[in-house]
C-alpha cells in the first residue's frame, strides 16, 4: 500500500518561514551532541539495505535484561538532527530499542545524508523532493531491521514528530504489526486511509499551534467512525516541536512542561504494550 501525503500539509508555513531564514546547520544543537557524548549506552550507526539503496540508521540500545520492544522513529522535516539521535537516546534510557532511519540518506551533498546539507533550507528542500514510496519502504526496511534485533522481543511501535508525526499516523494505516504509533504534532490520514488502522493512535499536539490543532476534531471523527483507537492530548500554551523545543537550553516553561509530560506520556504508554 502507498503512504499518500502531502508536505505542505504536514509542515506548513511555520516551518518553511523558520527554516528559510536559517543559515546555521540543522545538525549543529550543541546542547544535544553534548548529551549524546555523556550517554553510557551502547550507539551505532547501521546499513539496512533498500534494494540497491543503503538506508543509513541511527541505533540506541537499553540497558536492560529482558529483550525489549523497539520504537521506529520518524524525523522532523530538519532531517536526522543531532536532537533526533539524542531523543533516540533518550527512549532508549527508557528501556526500549530505538531506530531512527535518515530518510535522507543518499540524498545529500556527494551521496550523503542529513549531517552533510549545509543549512536548514536545503534540507526541506530536499525532504520536499522525497518519493512517497521511496519513504514507505525505508520505513518498512527500518521497522523489518528493528523486529528482527536478537534484543528485540518483536513489539514495534513508531513516533514521528512534525512531518514524522504525519507519517507515523499515515505508516499505521500501512503497517499491520504496529502496537502503538505515536503522533507528535502531525495531521491525520485521510478517511479512506484510516479504515486500514490496526493500532491504537496516541496523539500529541500544541495549544499554540492551530494550523495543526485545527485538523484534530476531524481526525477524532474519522477514528471514531472507523472504530479505532484515537487519543489525542493537547498541552496548553506549547507551540509546535515542542519536544524539541522544550529540550532547549532558551525553552520556554510550556514547551518544557509539554515536552516533559509528552515523553511521560509515551514512555507510560510504551510499558504498557
Amino acid at each position: 500500500m502507498r503512504i499518500r501525503w502531502s508536505l505542505p500539509s504536514l509542515c506548513g508555513a511555520l516551518l518553511l518561514a523558520l527554516v528559510t531564514s536559517a543559515s546555521m546547520p540543522l545538525h549543529a544543537q550543541d546542547w544535544a551532541k553534548q548529551s549524546l557524548e555523556k550517554s553510557p549506552r551502547h550507539r551505532e550507526w547501521v546499513t539496512i539495505k533498500v534494494g540497491n539503496r543503503s538506508l543509513q540508521a541511527w541505533v540506541v540500545y537499553p540497558e536492560v535484561k529482558e529483550k525489549a520492544t523497539a520504537v521506529l522513529l520518524i524525523h522532523e522535516i530538519f532531517g536526522l538532527s543531532d536532537w533526533m539521535r539524542s531523543e533516540a537516546d533518550e527512549i532508549a534510557a527508557a528501556g526500549y530499542i530505538a531506530v531512527a532511519p535518515d530518510l535522507l540518506s543518499a540524498y545529500g551533498p556527494k551521496g550523503g545524508g542529513s549531517s552533510d546539507f549545509p543549512d536548514q533550507d536545503s534540507t526541506v528542500k530536499a525532504i520536499f523532493k522525497l518519493d512517497p514510496a521511496g519513504v514507505t519502504a525505508d520505513l518498512d526496511a527500518a521497522a523489518d531491521y528493528a523486529k528482527k534485533l536478537p534484543a528485540a522481543n518483536g513489539k514495534l511501535a513508531v513516533a514521528g514528530f512534525c512531518w514524522g508525526g504525519g507519517n507515523s499516523f499515515a505508516f499505521a494505516t500501512h503497517r499491520k504489526d504496529l502496537s502503538a504509533a505515536f503522533v507528535f504534532y502531525g495531521p491525520g490520514p485521510d478517511a479512506a486511509a484510516i479504515a486500514n488502522i490496526h493500532a491504537p493512535v496516541y496523539g500529541f499536539y500544541a495549544g499554540n499551534d492551530a494550523r495543526i490543532g485545527a485538523t484534530v476534531p476531524a481526525t477524532t471523527e474519522a477514528m471514531k467512525a472507523a472504530g479505532k483507537k484515537y487519543e489525542p492530548v493537547t498541552y496548553d500554551g506549547a507551540g509546535h516541536g515542542f519536544m524539541r523545543a522544550g529540550e532547549a537550553p532558551d525553552a520556554s516553561p510550556e514547551n518544557k512542561k509539554a515536552r516533559d509530560e509528552g515523553f511521560k506520556r509515551m514512555t507510560t504508554l510504551l510499558k504498557g504494550l
